[in-house]
């Protein structure tokens, strides 16, 4: 029996309808830019295993530096104790962080980082004795899956039987260096009344939006608003963090910062689960007191795991290197030539790059999950690529250190598959 068929009896897998798609494709290994399945077929990940693993698949460095940890230190809860990786690693992550961040809040995933940020916006106003609970976030973004953060996302696709437990949000339309300013009065209308607690967004690129893209001094000025009103702003950097959009985060791209900011992914470049909240002193601030019960009760077994910081402390020093930032900049000027190439097509509706993100809108009408959509995930699996469209919209965020043939074999599945199935 094939690992693919001992994996129907008992597994249930995240985003699937197993009645209309029962097929998985059992990977035994990975290597590098390679995923390799139980039939020994190669395939280039493009999208870097949901954008985790930017630094290739079992990276040796990384590898030994885990080792080396696992025969120390496993685990130890966090509530009372730390550990040398996690405070190395809160020293060399802020040496890189927006210039306000100043402490760090460990958990285990993206959704989880969202969701303390939430709690914390929302603290914030409570523990001095304000009462303010509406929060603000952008159309169409997409925060996780927990109960806040599936509040302040905006696809009903995800959310639907649970719309009708959420906090209270209230949308606006991203920026988009044409509509700025109707999009801050709007967000000034929301505040009329003093009740917005905060603004949640996915700086410049909303991943599960299909890699939509806004504008940055849009975006800029609505943070400055915030800022001047006492208004939480919190960056969500969990797909956008460590290096996708060219430099180390999206808000190094902005002037002013977010009071708070969620990092998972590739914080430990795809080896282990992990997730970080960062914030201001400002907000730390909020919850020091000689009230117990003005602290941030929120925790997880796996909090600061010394072997997910070790992890990550190894992906900061790779990101940081010469050698992965020349790798960045050269997937930067490749998307760009393939672009100039390709965006005329008559079949593309638009194209959009953001740092080695590079996403492609077909000239279709198609439905996010359906036939036409399987159609060209089938394509690129059977081309050796793993690409994963999200409607008509083909992306690519591969490896840092993919070379420039495994590249252009991504460019040229795609080229295929628009010249066949589109």
């Amino acid at each position: 029996m094939t690992l693919t068929e001992r994996d129907k009896k008992h597994l249930w897998h995240p985003l699937t309808q197993h009645k209309t798609h029962p097929e998985t494709i059992a990977v035994k290994k990975a290597k590098g830019v390679f995923l390799y399945d139980e039939h020994d077929k190669e395939y280039i990940d493009g999208i870097s295993s949901w954008y985790t693993c930017v630094y290739g698949h079992c990276n040796d460095y990384i590898l030994e530096k885990v080792q080396q940890q696992m025969r120390t230190l496993d685990q130890v809860v966090f509530s009372g104790f730390t550990h040398e990786p996690a405070v190395k690693l809160s020293e060399e992550l802020i040496k890189i962080l927006p210039y306000n961040q100043q402490k760090l809040f460990f958990s285990d995933n993206g959704s989880t980082a969202t969701e303390i940020a939430i709690k914390m916006a929302l603290q914030y106003h409570f523990n001095q004795g304000e009462k303010k609970n509406i929060l603000v976030a952008f159309e169409e973004g997409f925060h996780g899956d927990t109960f806040g953060a599936m509040s302040v996302s905006g696809l009903s696709v995800y959310n639907g039987p649970f719309e009708d437990f959420f906090i209270t949000v209230k949308r606006i339309p991203v920026p988009n260096g044409e509509n700025n300013d109707e999009i801050l009065n709007q967000l000034k209308k929301l505040t009329g009344e003093n009740k917005v607690a905060g603004f949640i967004f996915e700086p410049l690129v909303q991943g599960a939006a299909a890699m939509k893209t806004h504008d940055a001094e849009g975006l800029d000025k609505l943070i400055q608003f915030c800022s001047e009103n006492n208004i939480i702003t919190i960056a969500d950097e969990v797909m956008t963090g460590f290096g996708k959009t060219g430099k180390y985060f999206a808000t190094d791209y902005l002037s002013h910062k977010p009071d708070i900011m969620c990092f998972s992914k590739a914080l430990t470049a795809g080896l282990v689960p992990m997730a970080i909240t960062s914030c201001s002193q400002k907000i730390y601030d909020a919850f020091y007191s000689d009230e117990m019960s003005k602290g941030l009760f929120h925790g997880h077994t796996y909090t600061a795991n010394p072997i997910a910081c070790t992890a990550a402390l190894a992906g900061l020093e790779l990101l940081q290197s010469d050698e992965i930032q020349e790798n960045i900049n050269h997937i930067v000027k490749l998307h760009q030539e393939f672009n100039k190439k390709i965006k005329s097509h008559p079949k593309i509706a638009s194209t959009r790059q953001c740092g080695t993100i590079y996403a492609i809108d077909l000239n279709v009408s198609i439905q996010r999950y359906g036939k036409f959509r399987d159609k060209l995930f089938n394509h690129f699996i059977e081309n050796g690529v793993f690409l994963r469209p999200l409607g008509r919209t083909i992306y690519i965020s591969a490896p840092y250190i993919i070379t420039e043939k495994q590249m252009f074999k991504i460019y040229q599945a795609i080229d295929s598959a628009i010249q066949k199935i589109v």
